[in-house]
């Protein structure tokens, strides 16, 4: 079947070049990048798997609240942790 398809002039001298290359047809080398291209977009995604990153430790050998918790992570950092308002919901 005939049809008509605008390339870019750049892509299409880069095929071209790659079909003389191969010796094969421009009409080859788009078929097959065609074939390639419906394949890949037909292929289910894999879902993203997040890598187990945890720590096989102890844990916390305590358990802190928030507070505690909140002035260990900014000791030695200056400042205020806590907002203006003295908001401490975290």
């Amino acid at each position: 079947m005939k049809t008509t398809v605008e390339i870019a002039d750049g892509l299409l001298q880069e095929a071209k070049a790659v079909a003389h290359e191969q010796k094969i047809t421009l009409r080859e080398l788009v078929e097959d990048g065609l074939r390639l291209a419906l394949e890949q977009k037909r292929k289910p995604k894999k879902p993203f798997k997040l890598k187990d990153g945890s720590y096989r430790g102890q844990g916390m050998v305590k358990d802190f609240t928030w507070p505690e918790l909140r002035d260990i992570i900014y000791e030695g950092h200056g400042g205020n942790p806590l907002p203006p308002d003295g908001d401490d919901r975290g």
